[in-house]
């Protein structure tokens, strides 16, 4: 009798060999396994983004200058005709848009200082008992810094009139170091028209870390003084001037610009009206003082077209007399 072949493997002692009917009992045993994968829905917020590079954000506002063109062209051509009106014209319209456009950047940030309210502070550092002397100081530097002096390309730091203090951390970043890298960025971008760079610099200074509290007037002041650094007559551009609205901060850099551009033309335009009223009014005052004598008519004059609000004191400090009640 032939005896039959076991259909069992010799090397049953092997632990890694099964057979077929042994796979799915042994698997279900395996219960330290992690089961299938399921599809989960991520509710995770998403990470932070890097940062676009500096060559990224300007050739973002290159094309946004490229696709406003004409826009930019008309509005240039305004700043340049309220350049070469300010240039024909005396010291006092220059200071009297400066406080205007100071006037009207304090409502931006908050501060709400009015140009009467600011003339008093500015020649007599008279403020009433409702008046933040904070906010006037600001508006203050704001008036200063647009009637002339050093340019914020030079040393943005001292045109800031800021310092770090003495006590500053080793690890926090310096104000020299933050507002050197936005110089860095703003002279990168040398090839841009100076309103388009303007522009840019303002939307750029928070990132750059240059913020604090009224730090929306020192980024116009800035973007002002850069509109208009190779102006001869106007010291700065106006950009808060019959409203603020291209200064809101929105949207992607086309839609940035192009408010710029509005609001630019308005307060360019606004500006102008101004000086058409004035003028007028200088004109005809002049006729009616011709038949008064003495020093005292025109300097009261020259100094009414220079300041928006004038006071009995005030008159008397800027024109150096006592007597001009009495001679008017």
């Amino acid at each position: 009798m032939k005896p039959q072949a076991s259909t069992f493997p010799d090397d049953f002692d092997d632990p890694l060999i099964t057979t077929e009917g042994d796979v799915g009992a042994h698997e279900d045993d395996l219960w330290f396994l992690p089961g299938p994968l399921e599809e989960e829905p991520d509710d995770l917020p998403p990470g932070p983004r890097a940062e676009p590079s500096d060559i990224a954000v300007i050739d973002d506002w290159a094309k946004a200058e490229a696709a406003q063109a004409a826009r930019l062209a008309k509005v240039a051509g305004r700043l340049g005709a309220l350049d070469d009106r300010l240039l024909r014209g005396p010291d006092g319209w220059r200071h009297r848009l400066a406080l205007i456009e100071a006037a009207d950047l304090s409502w931006l940030a908050g501060d709400r200082v009015s140009s009467d309210r600011l003339a008093l502070w500015i020649s007599m550092r008279l403020s009433g008992a409702q008046d933040d002397p904070n906010a006037l100081a600001r508006v203050g530097w704001a008036v200063r810094r647009l009637m002339g002096g050093p340019g914020p390309m030079v040393d943005l730091a001292a045109f800031l009139d800021r310092r770090d203090p003495e006590n500053i951390e080793d690890a926090t970043e310096r104000l020299e170091e933050r507002a050197g890298g936005w110089l860095e960025v703003m002279k990168s971008a040398v090839h841009l028209h100076p309103i388009t760079r303007a522009c840019m610099g303002f939307h750029l200074w928070s990132l750059a870390g240059l913020g604090q509290q009224g730090d929306q007037i020192e980024a116009a002041v800035t973007a002002a003084r850069i509109t208009a650094s190779d102006g001869k007559g106007a010291n700065f551009a106006p950009l808060a001037m019959g409203g603020a609205g291209g200064l809101r901060a929105s949207g992607l850099p086309p839609e940035r610009l192009a408010r710029w551009l509005d609001g630019m033309e308005t307060a360019c335009l606004t500006a102008m009206r101004h000086l058409d009223y004035i003028e007028t009014w200088s004109a005809r005052t002049e006729a009616e003082m011709s038949s008064l004598s003495g020093k005292t008519p025109p300097a009261l004059r020259a100094v009414l077209t220079e300041w928006p609000l004038l006071s009995a004191p005030m008159a008397e400090a800027l024109t150096g007399t006592r007597s001009w009640t009495h001679n008017v």
